[in-house]
C-alpha cells in the first residue's frame, strides 16, 4: 500500500508518524457527513461483540461517523444481557488505527467549528467509555488486538481498556507535536503513567515503539505474533468463560514470552528518565540537558525537537505535568480545553499544510521559538470553558 510505504521513508519522526495520520484527510469539510455505511462493522459472535473498523485505504482512521457507531453499539451491548466480551480490531495488515481521521477540521469556517466540536468531545466520550473498562464501571471486557500502526486516536481506542495485544507489526506513536496539536484521547493521563519518563519523550518527540517494545513500554499488555491472531481471537470468542479474569488467562497462554526480546530503548533509559523528568522547570531545561549530555542519542532528540512546534511542545510538558495527578475524566476534560483553544491558533493549520497539503515539511510556526512561547501565552490552552461548552462526561 503506497501510504504505509510513504509513512516509513526516512524522514523525521514527526513528519513520518503525521504523513501516516494526516494522509487519510480529504479536504472536503462536507466528507464527514459521506462516510462509507461499511466503516465500521460489528458482529456478535458466540455473546462477543466485535468491532472491526473498515477503511483499510485509510489505514482505519477514525471519523466523527464511526465514533458515532461505536459508542451506542458498545452501550448497546452492555445492557442487552446477552454480550459477554468486546473484542476491537482493524480491517488488513497495515494499521489497527492510524489515527483520528481529521479531514474536516481545517476550515476556518461556523460549520467546521462545529464539526471540530463534535468531533473531539464524541472522539474523548468513547475514550471514557473505553476507559471505564478499567474501573469496573463498564460490565464488558475489552481486547483490543493492536496489530499494525496505531496511533493518536488508534491509541485512544485500545490503551485504556484492560487488554491489550500487540504483534511484531505493531507500530505505536503520538506524534501530534510535528504539525502544532498535542497528545490527546487521554494521552494527559496515560503518558504521564509511563515508568522512566517514556510519556513526556513519546508526546514530545513522537518517537515509534514497534512490536515488542509496546509492551516493554507498558501500553501493551500481551504479545504474540500477527500469525496467530485469528487462532486468538476464535479462542476469545468460543471461550464461555468472560472474566476478565478468564480472558488474562487465555490471552497470558496464547501470548510470547517477551523477556528474551530486549527493550530497544533499554540502552537510553537512564537518559530519557533524567533528561525528560516531569519535575523539569520547563521544555528549554529539557533541551538544555540534552544539549549538555552530547550523546548520539540526545543529538538525535534535540534534532527532533527543533522541528516541532514550540507551542504543542509546551502544551504537552504541562498537559502531562497536570495529568499525572488527574483521573481520567478530569485528563480528557482537560484536553477538550485545551483542543477548542487550539483550533483557533495558527500552527495547526500551518502544521497541516507543510506536511499534508504543500508537503514541503517546512512549517513556519508562530511563536517560532520557545522563548517566544510565554508561560502566560500556554496557560491560556488551560482555561476553562464556559460550562455550557465544557465537556460532559
Amino acid at each position: 500500500m503506497e501510504i504505509a510505504r510513504r509513512a516509513i521513508k526516512t524522514l523525521s519522526i514527526g513528519q513520518k508518524f503525521r504523513v501516516i495520520t494526516c494522509s487519510t484527510m480529504n479536504l472536503n469539510e462536507n466528507a464527514v457527513n459521506t462516510e462509507n455505511e461499511n466503516d465500521v462493522i460489528f458482529e456478535n459472535i458466540n455473546n462477543k461483540g466485535v468491532i472491526r473498523l473498515n477503511k483499510p485505504k485509510q489505514l482505519n482512521a477514525l471519523s466523527l461517523p464511526m465514533a458515532r457507531k461505536i459508542y451506542p453499539q458498545m452501550k448497546k451491548w452492555e445492557s442487552d444481557g446477552h454480550t459477554r466480551t468486546v473484542i476491537i480490531k482493524g480491517t488488513g495488515n497495515k494499521a489497527f488505527c492510524a489515527g483520528g481521521d481529521i479531514k474536516a477540521l481545517l476550515g476556518k469556517t461556523t460549520e467546521g467549528d462545529a464539526l471540530r466540536r463534535d468531533f473531539f468531545k464524541e472522539e474523548y466520550q468513547l475514550n471514557y467509555l473505553i476507559g471505564l473498562m478499567l474501573q469496573c464501571t463498564y460490565k464488558l471486557p475489552y481486547v483490543a488486538l493492536i496489530n499494525g500502526i496505531t496511533m493518536g486516536g488508534g491509541c485512544g481506542l485500545s490503551v485504556h481498556g484492560p487488554f491489550r495485544v500487540a504483534t511484531e507489526a505493531t507500530l505505536v506513536a503520538m506524534p501530534e507535536t510535528a504539525i502544532g496539536l498535542f497528545p490527546d484521547v487521554g494521552g494527559s493521563y496515560f503518558l504521564s503513567r509511563l515508568k522512566n519518563n517514556l510519556g513526556l519523550f513519546l508526546g514530545l518527540t513522537g518517537h515509534r515503539l514497534r512490536g515488542v517494545d509496546v509492551c516493554h513500554a507498558g501500553i501493551a499488555t500481551h504479545y504474540i505474533q500477527s500469525s496467530r491472531l485469528s487462532e486468538l481471537e476464535k479462542k476469545l470468542i468460543d471461550s464461555n468463560e468472560t472474566t476478565k479474569q478468564s480472558i488474562e488467562s487465555l490471552l497470558s497462554e496464547c501470548s510470547d514470552s517477551t523477556t528474551s526480546q530486549p527493550f530497544s530503548l533499554q540502552p537510553h533509559l537512564s537518559t530519557i528518565n533524567r533528561i525528560f523528568d516531569l519535575e523539569s522547570k520547563s521544555v528549554e531545561e529539557i533541551m538544555n540537558k540534552l544539549k549538555a549530555d552530547d550523546s548520539d542519542f540526545s543529538r538525535k532528540q534535540l534534532e527532533i525537537l527543533q522541528k516541532m512546534s514550540p507551542s504543542s511542545m509546551k502544551i504537552t510538558f504541562e498537559q502531562l505535568k497536570r495529568g499525572k495527578s488527574l483521573d481520567f475524566k478530569e485528563c480528557l476534560k482537560m484536553e477538550y480545553r485545551i483542543v477548542l483553544h487550539i483550533m483557533k491558533e495558527h500552527d495547526f493549520y500551518e502544521g497541516v499544510r507543510a506536511v499534508l497539503v504543500d508537503k514541503d515539511n517546512k512549517p513556519r510556526w508562530k511563536p517560532a521559538t520557545l522563548a517566544e512561547t510565554s508561560e502566560k501565552q500556554i496557560q491560556k490552552y488551560f482555561e476553562k470553558l464556559p460550562d455550557r461548552d465544557e465537556l460532559q462526561l
